[in-house]
């Protein structure tokens, strides 16, 4: 357990956890996929459109956690009225922005 969710009894994304779990298992299968065709050569452009899949499924489900987040953590950070912890979540969720676009 990290220090955020042991200060948390939720985390931001508890509600979608479900739908999570199961986005999740869709993208594993698609990886499992571009194994199957790596193993049985496949052409060079299939795979890479099933990576580029895979890619953009990864991409929302990264959107949707940092939308959770934002609108679960960032906004309890606000609501308490504590500088340093509005100033932390802000600097955390900028930090992640700009890991999610490199």
């Amino acid at each position: 357990m990290t220090k955020q969710q042991s200060d948390h009894n939720a985390v931001g994304y508890t509600d979608d956890k479900a739908a999570y779990l199961k986005r999740l298992a869709r993208i594993e299968g698609q990886v499992r996929g571009i194994k199957r065709m790596i193993e049985n050569d496949a052409y060079c452009i299939d795979v890479l459109t099933q990576v580029s899949a895979v890619n953009k499924a990864l991409h929302a489900l990264s959107l949707g956690l940092v939308t959770d987040h934002m609108n679960h953590c960032v906004i309890d950070a606000a609501a308490s009225g504590d500088e340093a912890v509005i100033e932390e979540k802000v600097q955390e969720v900028s930090a992640t922005i700009g890991r999610l676009l490199r």
